[in-house]
């Protein structure tokens, strides 16, 4: 499918209709699970009162995004097996949230944490490190959204629609109903959004080889597209991709849950056994991701010739399937990038409006105007967003969130480490946190942005992930730096 053809009316029916219904839903969850919505812990937690079975999808509805259903297969369409680094890191991040997150919630709950940056302070006082903390998680989050837009408008683009008026008549709903409804929207849709998701990933991965010849046509011709390409393309990795392979999985791991939306997923929970069960159960989704991922095969087996692979998963579709099931699949794809964008947005403004805008600007701020700030800053999140996308090429965006991954894994030793050891000081992680971030950004610049830096040791050159080689730079800092300088002092929590 490209800008030039018409716009499919069925399709187009379908898309609309599923997307007034999250609409409806989105302001209707106002009144779902009553409470405060003008106490923050009410709009931007939900309360900390959701169970299992919700938190499991509203986990799932922000760690698999619109942009993972586009950009996973235009990767794998691109680069073959490389491209299906995201499975081992999704596996990978279950047992740390089983071992971590509980004992994180214990304590964001007993001391009335919202963000991770609360923690911080909880733990260590002061304001500088703490807001360190929370502008690393807003600018690591910013383009994360911006992306979630442009999964949006690659569907939207797919059902013949071309300009940026319907991605801001969505982006406006979505403003609207998460401003008035806080995590209680993006909770209750991704109900909806993860059901149409299945439903679209399974029929996919079930038709489609049908019509194809089966699995074993789609990977010969996968196969024999990738050496003809040559390079480090091919359905196997190359011995020579292996830690880049490795690192990139594991950097992502350890930096996915330091997000603001998953964190924010983690502490609306309503009990650290809630956290524990959805780790048991999330490694479902890791099974739809792979699936997910195929579709790039299929596509080459389809013959689908495209100019960006991110409208390789809408091409497909186009082609291989009726107008009806289009709309449902884009809808579901543009579903996808309305709940993690909203989760995103809280957990943004929650950040600056508890650890940037009450400690540095307004102290004596109430619990009201707490929630009015971070309203208002939910809306200006997703306005920035949009601006990026509608001015600026997204191959910034693109650059940002490689950046962005860099950045957040530089909190892990504050949040993590902190659980587990009172050896640390704020001299040692602050500075720890520096020495990561400008080494990451860095050594990224220098590599033009590309996620990977080939480390020499001898003869030997090991390719690894530039976030988890900060974060160890991050470690050494920290450690070294807590052990020369004086132990830090027990904090009284703020409430």
């Amino acid at each position: 499918m490209s800008d030039l053809n018409p716009v499919n009316p069925v399709a187009m029916t379908v898309f609309i209709a599923f997307f007034l219904l999250v609409t409806v839903m989105g302001f209707l969850a106002s009144r779902w699970k009553r409470g405060d919505l003008n106490q923050l812990h009410e709009w931007g937690l939900g309360g900390r009162q959701f169970g299992t079975i919700i938190t499991w999808f509203l986990v799932g509805g922000d760690f698999y995004t619109a942009y993972t259903v586009i950009a996973v297969p235009a990767l794998v369409y691109s680069v073959g097996a490389y491209g299906f680094f995201a499975l081992p890191y999704t596996i990978i991040v279950y047992p740390f949230v089983f071992a971590v997150m509980p004992k994180l919630w214990k304590v964001a709950h007993a001391k009335n944490h919202i963000t991770a940056a609360d923690y911080v302070h909880g733990e260590y006082g002061g304001k500088w490190f703490p807001a360190a903390v929370a502008l690393t998680g807003i600018v690591a989050t910013m383009p994360y959204i911006a992306l979630q837009l442009v999964g949006m408008q690659v569907v939207i683009k797919g059902l013949g629609v071309s300009g940026e008026l319907p991605l801001v008549i969505a982006f406006v709903i979505l403003a609207l109903y998460t401003y008035t409804s806080g995590l209680r929207a993006p909770a209750m849709i991704a109900f909806v959004k993860d059901i149409m998701i299945y439903i679209v990933v399974i029929a996919a991965v079930w038709l489609i080889p049908l019509k194809l010849g089966g699995y074993a046509h789609v990977f010969e011709a996968a196969d024999l597209h990738f050496q003809a390409k040559g390079g480090a393309t091919g359905i196997l990795l190359k011995p020579t991709q292996y830690t880049a392979f490795a690192s990139l999985a594991l950097g992502s791991a350890l930096a996915a849950f330091m997000y603001p939306h998953t964190m924010t997923a983690v502490l609306s929970s309503a009990s650290p056994q809630t956290v524990r069960k959805n780790a048991i159960f999330l490694p479902a989704y890791t099974l739809l991701l792979g699936l997910i991922a195929l579709l790039g095969y299929m596509a080459i087996a389809a013959g689908v010739n495209v100019k960006s692979a991110s409208d390789v998963v809408p091409t497909l579709f186009g082609k291989l399937f009726p107008s009806w099931f289009v709309g449902f699949a884009a809808a579901a794809i543009a579903i996808s990038a309305l709940v993690p964008a909203a989760i995103m947005s809280i957990g943004a403004a929650n950040l600056f409006t508890r650890n940037l805008w009450r400690p540095l600007v307004s102290p004596n701020m109430s619990g009201p105007q707490e929630a009015s700030t971070a309203k208002f800053v939910s809306l200006a999140v997703k306005f920035g967003a949009l601006l990026f996308i509608v001015f600026l090429p997204t191959q910034y965006a693109i650059d940002l969130q490689l950046l962005g991954g860099v950045w957040i894994l530089q909190i892990f030793p504050a949040i993590v480490f902190t659980l587990y050891t009172r050896r640390l000081n704020t001299a040692g992680l602050f500075l720890g946190w520096l020495v990561g971030i400008v080494l990451g950004t860095g050594l990224a610049i220098e590599q033009g942005l590309k996620p990977v830096f080939t480390v020499h040791v001898g003869d030997a050159s090991w390719p690894l992930y530039i976030g988890l080689i900060a974060l160890a730079a991050n470690i050494v800092v920290t450690f070294v730096v807590s052990v020369v300088t004086p132990k830090r002092a027990v904090v009284s929590a703020r409430a």
